[in-house]
């Protein structure tokens, strides 16, 4: 056990997740590493069940509409007010469980290196082939080690990083994790991902419906974040933009009027469509997985577009951003 145990507490985040809060929440408490759990309205056991292996609990207000980012820091208010000690605070949400020996390493990687603000791992999926919505998950989580510029929830933080760009967002709805990595480094700290496995997630994504909501909350993050950050998110914007946005229309208006354009417009889609799965085929995908998962990277940016139309329908009547749920 590393010598870094008191120095590091763990804040899960989760709603309704049932048993795969058990395993997360088994992965981290019962030792020396305080934990807080922050629940934001389950209707399910997970409050009993934490209670029950003595995590501390917060329960967010429902009155005030709830995202991950509030849920964190409320978490981590939570957290450091009873251990003001910590330096280091683990983010993990309800759905993930964490690796055995990844705390100590992320703390001790943290402690060696005073201007890492952000640490983070590798993610896989503990079921994968459940289903294609599952696999491409999977697929989403492998990326490079070395120093990154924003990762997923998943994140160990150093407290002065934290308090220093004053936590995450609590308006951002989606991609809130990248919306603090940002600000993460825009104050002078650096981030990195280890060669390491971190946690195991539980997409538990298993219906095209569940697939097209995820997606549209993905497309409501590019969307206000991107705005909330020029430059940022600029490659899949323009994609979505393209794809499902100026591509159709050059298709509608062909059908009308000359339908050679409406046929090149159905072929640029074809085109994205080959050269998708040939670069899952390069990644090491098999023919059939590449093919399948291609239709739905292609697809993707009709639900990503609603959730643009969504986020900007909202800024414009001065809406509260509502959170997309896909399960």
């Amino acid at each position: 056990m590393s010598n870094m145990l008191a120095n590091y507490g763990v804040v899960a985040i989760g709603r309704n997740e049932g048993d795969r809060l058990v395993r997360c929440l088994n992965s981290i408490a019962g030792g020396d590493v305080p934990v807080v759990y922050v629940d934001s309205g389950s209707t399910d056991n997970s409050v009993s069940f934490a209670k029950g292996l003595g995590v501390e609990i917060v329960d967010l207000d429902m009155s005030v509409p709830f995202t991950a980012a509030r849920a964190r820091n409320a978490g981590y208010q939570a957290l450091v007010a009873s251990h003001p000690t910590l330096e280091y605070v683990q983010f993990v949400d309800g759905d993930c469980e964490v690796e055995a020996d990844w705390l100590a390493k992320a703390a001790d990687t943290l402690t060696a290196d005073p201007k890492l603000g952000v640490i983070t791992g590798w993610r896989s999926e503990i079921k994968p082939n459940d289903s294609v919505y599952n696999a491409i998950c999977d697929d989403e989580w492998h990326a490079p080690a070395g120093p990154i510029t924003a990762c997923g929830g998943d994140m160990m933080v150093r407290r002065t990083a934290y308090d220093e760009v004053g936590g995450f967002e609590d308006t951002v709805i989606a991609a809130e994790d990248d919306e603090f990595c940002i600000r993460i480094g825009q104050a002078g700290w650096t981030l990195r991902r280890l060669p390491l496995s971190m946690t195991r997630h539980d997409a538990a994504i298993r219906s095209f419906t569940q697939w097209w909501r995820r997606a549209t909350r993905a497309g409501h993050g590019f969307a206000q974040v991107g705005d909330m950050h020029a430059g940022y998110f600029a490659a899949p914007r323009r994609r979505v933009l393209l794809y499902a946005g100026v591509i159709p229309a050059i298709f509608l208006i062909g059908l009308v009027f000359w339908w050679p354009m409406a046929l090149g417009a159905l072929a640029i889609y074809a085109a994205s469509y080959v050269k998708t799965a040939r670069d899952l085929m390069r990644s090491g995908k098999s023919r059939n997985q590449a093919l399948h998962h291609a239709v739905f990277m292609v697809i993707s940016k009709f639900p990503n577009m609603i959730g643009f139309v969504q986020y900007y329908l909202r800024k414009r009547r001065g809406a509260a951003m509502q959170i997309i749920e896909y399960k």
